[in-house]
C-alpha cells in the first residue's frame, strides 16, 4: 500500500517537472533535462517496487546467520533463545544413567545383591538406537552375563546368560548332559519372556465369564474347575519346578495375582 501511494505521488510530480520543462525551456536543453527527468523517475520507481524484496532478502540472510550462530554454539535452531540447553555428551549421559537405573530396578526385583557393568564401548549409542547389548553380573551364582534388549518403545528386557568355557559345557561329554529342565531357572524372567502374556489373557477372560481362580499343574497345564471336573484351557511352556515355585509365588504377587502354593501346583486367584 505504501509503495503504491509513493508510485502515485512520483507521478505527480514527474508530470509538473515535464510540465515546467515544457513551458520554461525551449531548445536542445529542453531534451535533454526530459530525458534526465524520466531517467531520475525510472530508477526511483524500480527502488521503490524492489525495496520490499530487499528487505526480505536482507531478513532471510540475518535468519541464517542466526541459526549458523547456533548451531556452532550446539543450540538447536528452534529452540527459543534464552532456552536452557544441555551438550549432546551430557544429555547422552544423562540418558544412560536414566536407563541404568531401570535396568537396576529390573535385576534387584530377583536379585537384591546384584552388581553389574556394561560390556560395550559405547552403550549410549546402543540406548539412543534401541538394539540388545550385554552385561556382567555380580553377586548372582546362576548367572555371569545378561543379554540387555532396548527397544523403539523405551521397554527394557534382560536375558539372563551363564558363560562357560566349551570344555565344561554340558554339551562336550553326552554322559554327563544336563536336560534343559534341570538348568537353572530365574521364576522373574520366565514370567516375562513366557508366562505374562499367556497369564494376563487368560485371566481376563476367565473374569469376564465368573471365575475367580485358575491352577497350574507341574506340567504347566492350566486347568480350571466346570462342575467337578478340570479342564485344561492353556499350557506354560517351560513351566519352574517346585523348587523354584516360593520365589514364583513372589513374582505372581508383584504382579497383582494372588498365588497359593498346593501339593498339586499353584492355584492363582484374582
Amino acid at each position: 500500500m505504501k509503495s503504491d501511494k509513493a508510485l502515485w505521488g512520483s507521478i505527480s510530480i514527474l508530470v509538473g517537472a515535464v510540465i515546467a520543462i515544457l513551458a520554461l525551456i525551449r531548445g536542445v536543453w529542453q531534451t535533454w533535462l526530459l530525458i534526465g527527468v524520466f531517467t531520475l523517475w525510472g530508477l526511483w520507481v524500480v527502488a521503490v517496487l524492489l525495496r520490499p524484496y530487499m528487505q526480505q532478502a536482507k531478513r532471510r540472510r540475518m535468519r541464517e546467520q542466526l541459526a549458523k550462530k547456533r548451531l556452532a554454539e550446539g543450540i538447536s535452531p528452534n529452540q527459543p533463545p534464552g532456552f536452557p540447553t544441555l551438550e549432546t555428551a551430557e544429555t547422552e549421559l544423562l540418558l544412560l544413567r536414566h536407563v541404568n537405573h531401570r535396568i537396576s530396578a529390573y535385576l534387584r526385583a530377583v536379585y537384591p545383591d546384584v552388581r553389574w557393568e556394561w560390556c560395550e564401548k559405547r552403550p549410549e549409542k546402543l540406548i539412543l538406537s534401541g538394539g540388545t547389548g550385554r552385561i556382567r553380573l555380580y553377586g548372582i551364582p546362576d548367572f555371569d552375563h545378561a543379554d540387555v534388549n532396548v527397544g523403539h518403545n523405551a521397554e527394557i528386557v534382560c536375558n539372563m546368560l551363564k558363560i562357560v568355557p566349551l570344555s565344561e559345557a554340558p554339551g562336550s561329554e553326552p554322559e554327563d548332559t544336563v536336560p534343559p529342565n534341570k538348568q537353572p531357572v530365574d521364576p522373574q524372567i520366565w514370567y516375562e519372556v513366557q508366562g505374562r502374556k499367556v497369564l494376563e489373557a487368560l485371566v481376563a477372560d476367565l473374569n469376564s465369564r465368573g471365575h475367580s481362580h485358575l491352577m497350574i499343574h507341574e506340567d504347566g497345564d492350566i486347568c480350571i474347575e466346570e462342575d467337578t471336573e478340570e479342564v485344561a484351557k492353556e499350557h506354560l511352556a517351560g513351566f519352574p519346578e517346585k523348587t523354584y515355585w516360593p520365589r514364583l509365588q513372589q513374582v505372581f504377587e508383584r504382579n497383582g495375582l494372588a498365588a497359593e502354593i498346593m501339593a498339586k501346583g499353584i492355584q492363582i486367584s484374582w
